[in-house]
């Protein structure tokens, strides 16, 4: 079960793990308290973040999110837009 469904406006959480210590993040910096839009669930996943460090891994749902290029990086036109995926824990309701 997933908790986003396609056209959900959402925010990725601002939070900074690597300041807390070692760790493996999926999730680019450049994205972490920005909103987009879920585009669709892909499925869940076991996490990368704990795979990386041979844990436990719950399989989490991972999505394709759709954000404003140009609010962004102050570049590109109206309507360019950047397809990425993220994993369910780093997401919040707007």
């Amino acid at each position: 079960m997933t908790a986003f469904a396609p056209g959900t406006p959402i925010r990725v959480k601002a939070d900074f793990p690597e300041l807390r210590g070692p760790c493996h993040i999926r999730t680019p910096h450049y994205l972490r308290g920005r909103e987009g839009v879920v585009e669709k669930p892909l499925g869940a996943y076991r996490n990368p973040e704990d795979l990386a460090f041979a844990r436990p891994a719950a399989s989490i749902p991972l999505y394709h999110v759709r954000f404003d290029q140009p609010a962004l990086w102050n570049e590109g036109e109206a309507g360019d837009t950047v397809l990425v995926e993220l994993y369910e824990h780093w997401l919040e309701p707007v």
